[in-house]
């Protein structure tokens, strides 16, 4: 796929928000007062929650000195769309602007979402769900690679694909770790697990019980034990990794079936693919082709 994009060097998504802007920024020229009617949100927002007493101090910060940063935006037909700088918006309209100072760019749509992904998650604005929603929306529009997506923004392909992982947990674990009432760590360790009914369980336990990390490991380890489970063994060459765990849950996202990765030993092993029925076999076979 050939991607419009305007860079002439090396990504450099990776040191924020600026850097993505770039030269773009400098070719805007000095901000602008828009009406503020005419700023309309940005699709691609990966946010979906906004701390209500950060915008209230944001939004008395701004009665009292004004819009200090302008926030980024691109003309389209109904004015102009938004790329950053939503809590600036939503604030400003709090405080009873009627108009705004803008910073106009030319972005493509692929660095829109691009823009939206690096503002909130170099500043770990979100959430871990809303993280890994945010990554699958953006390798979906765009057919990015897991590998490509992380050269782009700076972080390391393991932590895209771990989090897309999450993605895979039970919908009430994926609202505890939305909402905080669960860690990303926790909900890394229950993603380790097979049955969708122990990880909701065993989540209620971490919530009721406020245990932590370490806590729940050694929870799940009891009750292996005590279910016959045999001890895990002293590490060998055959055994997964978390690189390895990663690898299956970049595949099972790409290609939306079961992956199962076997390691024979060191450098030996088998990739298994599972398909439901014929269609889901048929369109196995178009992604594999592509």
């Amino acid at each position: 796929m050939t991607m419009n994009v305007s860079y002439t060097t090396k990504p450099r998504l990776g040191r924020g928000l600026d850097a993505l802007l770039g030269p773009a920024a400098e070719a805007a020229g000095p901000a602008n007062r828009v009406p503020i009617e005419r700023v309309h949100e940005n699709p691609y927002q990966p946010r979906k929650a906004f701390d209500s007493d950060e915008l209230a101090r944001l939004r008395d910060s701004i009665r009292e000195f004004g819009v200090l940063q302008p926030v980024v935006v691109r003309a389209d037909a109904d004015g102009y769309q938004l790329i950053a700088g939503e809590r600036r918006l939503r604030a400003a309209r709090e405080a009873g602007l009627t108009e705004i100072p803008v910073s106009v760019v030319d972005f493509t749509d692929q660095q829109v979402n691009e823009a939206a992904l690096v503002e909130n998650i170099q500043r770990s604005d979100l959430n871990p769900i809303e993280k890994a929603q945010g990554f699958k929306d953006y390798l979906e529009r765009f057919s990015m690679t897991h590998e490509k997506l992380a050269e782009r923004i700076g972080v390391e392909r393991s932590s895209i694909s771990n989090l897309l992982g999450l993605l895979n947990l039970p919908a009430q674990v994926q609202d505890w770790t939305r909402t905080g009432q669960i860690t990303l760590g926790h909900a890394k360790v229950l993603k380790g697990l097979q049955d969708p009914d122990r990880q909701v369980q065993l989540a209620k336990e971490v919530i009721a019980r406020s245990l932590s990390v370490h806590a729940l490991e050694v929870l799940i380890k009891q009750q292996n034990a005590e279910a016959g489970a045999p001890a895990p063994a002293r590490k060998s060459a055959a055994e997964k990794t978390a690189h390895v765990q990663a690898i299956e849950d970049e595949l099972r996202q790409k290609l939306a079936v079961r992956v199962s990765i076997r390691l024979q030993s060191k450098e030996k092993g088998k990739i298994t693919l599972e398909f439901a029925n014929n269609d889901d076999f048929e369109r196995l076979l178009e992604r594999l082709r592509m």
